[in-house]
């Protein structure tokens, strides 16, 4: 009688226990599930930047360009396409210790602006203060006279090369804050390039150009 009893109850827990590990294998399953749908979101949302950005096309002379939207500020358009101007804003690290910095780039026609290496010899030396100021190696400061309207500004340029990097940069408005520098260059594809920075980026002078050009190259501009 005792082993009949038993008997049923030995079933029961077999039965009880396989429900059981049923169950967890369940549970296990969708929670693969769940984790394998959240992995595959992660992936859609942290893919290549450039395969979901949108491509804007302008055109400025005959250069074609073709830029993400997100670097686009403004741009002198009358419609989607042609434009006598398009303003930039990327980030490079060309500050202090590698640093993220803005750069505002305004793209043009070449025969709207002069070179700033142009106008190293053709304007700023008539107008150098006869003082050289200490700066970044490399590089030579000389204040611009207080006149036709250079007051409170300098000019940084390499003595060395033959295409040397010139900048004008204005002395800081507020205690604190950077003075920015202007330089303007010509570039392979026949448009000229417009960099504003702050003056602190003169410390990567010679990584500027280098820094610079896959992000042109990646919009057609040289």
């Amino acid at each position: 009688m005792a082993h009949t009893a038993a008997a049923p109850a030995a079933r029961h827990h077999g039965h009880s226990i396989g429900f059981n590990l049923g169950v967890i294998a369940l549970i296990v399953a969708s929670f693969a599930v769940a984790v394998a749908y959240l992995l595959n979101a992660a992936d859609a949302r942290s893919g290549p930047p450039a395969a979901r950005e949108t491509m804007l096309a302008r055109t400025i002379g005959n250069t074609a360009l073709t830029i993400p939207s997100s670097w686009l500020v403004t741009d002198g358009g009358d419609d989607a396409s042609f434009a006598r101007q398009v303003d930039l804003l990327v980030s490079l690290p060309l500050g202090p210790d590698g640093a993220l910095r803005s750069i505002e780039v305004t793209l043009t026609q070449r025969s709207r602006v002069t070179p700033s290496a142009s106008l190293l010899d053709g304007v700023y030396l008539h107008q150098f203060k006869p003082d050289q100021l200490a700066g970044p190696p490399g590089l030579i400061g000389k204040p611009l006279l207080a006149q036709d309207g250079f007051e409170n500004e300098t000019v940084w340029y390499d003595p060395i090369t033959s295409a040397p990097f010139v900048a004008k940069c204005d002395a800081p408005i507020a205690a604190g804050q950077p003075g920015r520098c202007l330089r303007t260059v010509y570039l392979e594809s026949g448009i000229a390039a417009i960099y504003t920075f702050d003056d602190d980026v003169l410390g990567a002078w010679r990584k500027f150009d280098a820094a610079m050009h896959p992000l042109l190259s990646r919009i057609g501009a040289v």
